[in-house]
């Protein structure tokens, strides 16, 4: 135990500094577009440190497995340097017990990542899309010149106002007109006042007339239809919505039983996410050896350069799942053997067993 705690305690000190410093830097830049966005009257200011919030929670899946990597390749480094390894070789220590300390804190911030990963990922999403399609409606709402005919969300519903009441979000004496080819008819509603749908990707429009008139017209003059109205909700087909299926924001559960290729790379990318914080924290033991007095450059440079090949290896085998050019099996599972692999290779090494 007094070895677990004191090796927790090594990597933990510039894992927390350093997760600390990446997500400052994140949430700045974050922030500027966001509050950008703000000052040009297209989100509210609560809306913008929300969507920081949720962005930041994010991209934690990528940030926290990348810190606690070079944290441990830190810690286990100075230990190095500092002769404290050669002490704990000297006291009888294993490098197996070394990698088992490190093993233990390595799962308990996967197990976090993956809780992040698996859940907060598509809750994430869902609330980020949910905030920026509301802001979006009611931007449209603002940007929306009364007097003037518009096309509702690239439907084909023509749509006129004579005033707009922005803090009840309501049009005022609106008139809206649909033609139906096919049937030779068209659809005219006039009322004193409308609400607009809510821009939700995946879902349908409706927007809501309030005390008017709803005409069936046949164009063919055979019969037309009157229908006098206090309230009438219209539901208005909308294919941008309708294609905008936005896979990172759907529930792993339902991502797990789809066949399509994309789903299954967001599939499989949130569930080995775990996989990844610890084959990275384990690998960073035997990387950080160094003799006493040895440049530890070299070692810095070795890990730096196994991880971008790691992180881009892991990507284009993602990618190749999305296209479809690599099968559900093995997928990132073979990306991940692979690293498993490497990590075997880089414990056995003789020149990693060299004290």
């Amino acid at each position: 135990m007094i070895i677990d705690r004191h090796i927790s305690l090594e990597i933990l000190r510039p894992f927390v500094m350093g997760l600390g410093l990446l997500v400052l830097v994140f949430i700045g830049f974050s922030a500027a577009k966001q509050l950008s966005a703000a000052a040009a009257g297209q989100l509210e200011m609560t809306t913008a440190f929300k969507l920081v919030g949720l962005n930041t929670l994010v991209t934690l899946e990528i940030l926290m497995p990348s810190a606690f990597f070079f944290s441990v390749l830190a810690a286990i480094g100075r230990l190095y340097r500092d002769s404290e390894m050669s002490a704990l070789y000297a006291a009888g220590v294993s490098r197996a017990r070394i990698i088992e300390a490190v093993l233990k804190l390595a799962l308990i911030i996967a197990l976090i990542t993956g809780v992040i990963s698996i859940l907060g990922r598509p809750w994430a999403f869902r609330t980020s899309y949910d905030l920026e399609s509301k802001a979006a409606a009611k931007f449209d709402l603002k940007k929306m010149a009364t007097g003037e005919f518009v096309n509702m969300s690239g439907s084909d519903y023509i749509f006129i106002a004579n005033d707009l009441d922005l803090d009840r979000g309501r049009h005022m004496g609106v008139f809206l007109q649909k033609d139906y080819e096919k049937a030779r008819r068209a659809e005219i509603i006039i009322a004193e006042a409308a609400e607009l749908p809510v821009l939700n990707p995946g879902h349908a429009m409706q927007a809501e007339f309030f005390n008017g008139y709803n005409y069936l017209l046949d164009l063919e003059n055979r019969q037309d239809v009157t229908l006098k109205f206090n309230n009438l909700i219209v539901r208005v087909d909308n294919q941008e919505a309708q294609e905008q299926y936005r896979r990172k924001a759907e529930t792993t559960l339902n991502l797990s039983q789809s066949e399509q290729p994309k789903d299954i790379a967001e599939f499989q990318w949130r569930v080995t996410t775990p996989i990844a914080t610890v084959l990275l924290a384990l690998m960073a033991v035997p990387l950080a050896r160094s003799a006493p007095r040895e440049s530890r450059m070299r070692n810095v440079l070795i890990a730096v350069g196994i991880y971008i090949a790691l992180f881009t290896m892991t990507s284009v085998v993602r990618t190749g799942i999305e296209q479809g050019r690599i099968g559900e099996l093995p997928g990132l599972w073979g990306a991940y053997v692979f690293q498993a692999m490497l990590l075997v290779l880089l414990v056995s090494q003789p020149w990693m067993k060299r004290r």
